[in-house]
């Protein structure tokens, strides 16, 4: 599963710092592949659709820092738990159980995101 911060965020931004894909973002900012990765103009992505890892997303939140999903990775890889997660002052960093992944295709994610 990727992790979501819920609305109980207090816009602290311990978390964002923590994690190794750049999947954290601030409100109200836009976001893309391309940042913080390896990824760089058109791209596959892990389902073969081809997209921009430059363009830049719509912010999902204009509130609460948020996780783009298909950059998190519960830090497999990296780490033996979402680090997010574990520098939360107010424990908002939670699975998200609307993206169900295991933990082969988390670290596929994570290849994909660092061209591993």
């Amino acid at each position: 599963m990727a992790i979501i911060i819920t609305d109980e965020c207090i816009n602290c931004d311990a978390c964002i710092s923590e994690c190794p894909n750049n999947a954290i973002y601030e409100p109200d900012t836009k976001w893309s592949y391309a940042e913080g990765s390896a990824l760089k103009g058109m791209v596959k992505n892990l389902i073969g659709v081809e997209i921009d890892a430059n363009e830049e997303h719509d912010p999902i939140s204009d509130e609460f820092f948020y996780i783009v999903a298909d950059k998190c990775t519960e830090c497999k890889g990296f780490h033996d738990e979402p680090q997010c997660a574990s520098v939360c002052p107010v424990d908002c960093c939670i699975l998200d159980e609307n993206h169900v992944e295991t933990e082969d295709q988390l670290l596929g994610k994570k290849s994909w995101l660092h061209n591993e």
